[in-house]
């Protein structure tokens, strides 16, 4: 399920993004009993226990006691909400901590932004073609440009290294989450779900070694063996994947810097 952010009126998501407009506060009469940042603590709270699936502006209503009519005062539509949610979400990331080298930095900014995706999963199902130009996702962008900064590597490079970055933990990490969440919507655990098909492959591919030689000498050199057996193999394989390709990524960063 993959959601657009940045979808709603342009002018309202920007004034609220970035507290401009305080509709919350500016309101004659008595102190009102919501505000945007209720509102949006219990839409991170419903799609964190339920996904992107379990969010409307009812669910929200009904959570924080009121109807959904009552959070349109504040917030606009669902699509406004969903962008303020991605944004407060993101202030979890705390700014730029020099440390001791760009290298260290990077992988603690690269392992704060797993452990985040992780805690919110639904963050994941956002598309990042539509970047919703909040100012904590600034926050974090600025943080990562920074540590990258001291490499000297030219701007251009900076962009492109950047993108490299997400990816390298995004995709790792949509994996993770992904096989956390299998079971519960399948109703079946890693373990009972291989057995039931891996259990046929003699049966159907009787020359399965001679057809996949490599794949079969892997397996013969338990290349597919993870440490430990009660944690999911793909949540593994998907750190692992993440570990190795943010190594071998500033790796390349350091010879990068040795060609400029």
């Amino acid at each position: 399920m993959v959601v657009y952010a940045a979808q709603g009126d342009p002018q309202k998501s920007m004034a609220l993004l970035w507290r401009t407009a305080s509709p919350d506060t500016e309101r004659p009469g008595p102190k009102p009993g919501l505000s945007v940042d209720l509102i949006v603590d219990a839409a991170i709270t419903i799609a964190d226990a339920e996904g992107m699936a379990g969010l409307s502006m009812r669910a929200v209503g009904d959570r924080l006691g009121r109807t959904a009519m009552a959070l349109y005062t504040y917030v606009p539509s669902k699509s406004e909400l969903l962008d303020l949610m991605y944004d407060k979400a993101l202030a979890e990331l705390a700014g730029f901590r020099e440390g001791d080298g760009w290298r260290s930095d990077t992988v603690r900014w690269a392992n704060d932004l797993w452990d985040f995706y992780l805690r919110h999963p639904w963050v994941l199902q956002v598309s990042q073609a539509r970047p919703v130009l909040g100012p904590h996702e600034y926050v974090v962008l600025e943080s990562l440009v920074t540590i990258l900064r001291r490499t000297g590597l030219r701007p251009v490079m900076l962009r492109r290294l950047v993108s490299a970055l997400y990816s390298c933990v995004r995709e790792p990490a949509r994996t993770a989450a992904e096989s956390r969440l299998a079971e519960k919507v399948t109703g079946q655990s890693d373990d009972e779900w291989w057995y039931a098909r891996s259990a046929f492959l003699k049966e159907v591919s009787p020359d399965f070694a001679e057809r996949f030689p490599t794949l079969s000498w892997m397996e013969g050199e338990q290349a597919f063996r993870m440490a430990d057996e009660t944690v999911s193999y793909l949540e593994q394989e998907a750190r692992e994947a993440f570990e190795i390709s943010l190594a071998v990524l500033l790796d390349g960063i350091e010879v990068a810097m040795k060609v400029e």
